[in-house]
């Protein structure tokens, strides 16, 4: 059973209930109890920070979003959409103790060729980084801090 630790990111309140010897937290989004893993208590920080810190709508969030690369069906962990319907946001989360790696980079990478996305965020809730993507130039810019939800809006 997973313990919560605390994370480089605002504290947060989630809903947390126990059973089944395992301890379940409930995802807003989804609208249901979820087992809570170690990755999935990064997610649900990252989804309250980024509603309550950078305006990000929940209702233009998807998590798991699905996506097939070289013939396997893959999920994405959070996409977000702007308000006109496009992907301007791709996420991927791992548990606290994962380091991030290049094979992290590459993961993202590697699902962005899908979704052709121009802001990307990576995180094991301790350490962070955001990238925006400019596909004319096929080059990456690592960013100091994650735009606001206007902010990145305007990327599209």
């Amino acid at each position: 059973m997973f313990a919560p630790i605390p994370l480089n990111l605002p504290p947060c309140s989630l809903k947390l209930t126990k059973g089944d010897n395992c301890t379940y937290v409930y995802d807003e989004l989804r609208k249901k109890k979820l087992v809570l893993t170690p990755e999935e208590w990064v997610r649900q920080h990252w989804i309250h920070y980024l509603h309550n810190y950078k305006n990000y709508p929940k209702s233009l969030m998807q998590i798991e979003g699905g996506l097939v690369l070289n013939t396997l069906q893959k999920r994405s962990d959070l996409l977000i959409y702007n308000t006109a319907g496009a992907k301007i946001l791709l996420a991927e989360f791992k548990a606290p103790t994962v380091k991030i790696s290049e094979k992290t980079f590459s993961q993202i990478a590697n699902y962005n060729k899908i979704h052709k996305i121009p802001l990307l965020l990576v995180s094991n809730g301790i350490e962070h980084y955001y990238c925006t993507i400019d596909f004319e130039r096929e080059d990456f810019t690592f960013l100091e801090e994650l735009p606001t939800f206007q902010n990145s809006s305007q990327r599209v």
